[in-house]
């Protein structure tokens, strides 16, 4: 069971009973958000051969933003980064005022066993570490989809054995693994809840993303994985089926996490088409005034 459970003095403890499955996380009374920035938001500014933008210059503004985090995507980082240049970024951080509020891999875990499901854990293992040395608190991670042959059920079983392999390993560092909502064989909120109440690690929980749910009813299946959030990403838009998209309702984001007690960073994960320079602080601004 995944629980953070208030003592009588109000102090955290977490209970870790390994035959039980995780339930709703039991928060102190009330909500708390910090904010932070995803760095896939600078996506077109971080990747390439010659990038316009390093991560330094990523992390400088979030602190010119004003934020209280900033999230370090795997993706715009050196192949095989070493130790130095992981504390270097730490302590770039650091000066800056900044929490790393958490980093985020590629992976799918519905591969069946063989070398490519092997490298998929390793990999995730090896970002544990990594999380580790920059003190990020979270990796977000992904489950996968179903292969050619498989059912989703087999493709979900698969998920899971990796999940608390790679929980087994996070949780002798101290990182959590949010799982999140991002398609494949999670697609629905009941594919997201199926994992997580199969995965028994009180290492593990959910990365809520506001955007990737392509549903009937887009924010109450964002309110029944809300009790599980670890680490939440919000959009600027949702994606109703068979319309155009909408813009977030803030709000009502901000009043979904409040009800599920959520205490923790709220990232913008900006895919928008407008300089993300110019855009994100926009959008910082209107999300701080929502959950405020």
């Amino acid at each position: 069971m995944l629980s953070a459970l208030a003592g009588a003095a109000g102090a955290l403890t977490i209970n870790t009973p390994a035959a039980n499955a995780i339930e709703p996380i039991v928060r102190t009374a009330g909500s708390h958000f910090k904010f932070s920035l995803a760095a896939y938001s600078y996506r077109d500014l971080l990747k390439g051969k010659t990038p316009k933008l390093s991560l330094n210059d990523f992390i400088e503004d979030c602190a010119k933003f004003n934020l209280d985090g900033t999230e370090l995507t795997s993706y715009y980082f050196p192949p095989n980064p070493t130790p130095e240049f992981l504390r270097e970024i730490k302590a770039y951080t650091f000066r800056r005022g900044l929490d790393v509020s958490g980093t985020a891999v590629g992976n799918d875990f519905c591969h069946p066993p063989g070398k490519r499901r092997d490298q998929e854990i390793a990999n995730v293992k090896r970002w544990i570490e990594y999380a580790d040395m920059m003190d990020a608190p979270v990796i977000r991670i992904f489950s996968g989809a179903a292969k050619m042959g498989q059912s989703v059920e087999d493709a979900r079983k698969l998920a899971i054995a990796a999940i608390d392999e790679c929980c087994d390993y996070a949780g002798k560092y101290g990182v959590f693994l949010a799982l999140e909502n991002h398609g494949g064989i999670v697609a629905e909120a009941d594919g997201v809840l199926a994992i997580v109440h199969a995965v028994k690690s009180p290492w593990f929980g959910v990365n809520l993303d506001s955007g990737n749910f392509r549903t009937a009813d887009i924010y109450g299946d964002l309110a029944k994985i809300a009790p599980y959030a670890i680490n939440v990403q919000v959009k600027i838009h949702i994606h109703p089926p068979g319309k155009p998209d909408e813009p977030s309702d803030f709000k009502r984001l901000g009043q979904i996490l409040k009800t599920a007690g959520y205490r923790g960073y709220i990232a913008l994960e900006y895919e928008g088409r407008n300089d993300p320079r110019q855009d994100c602080p926009k959008y910082i601004d209107q999300i701080r005034a929502a959950f405020a």
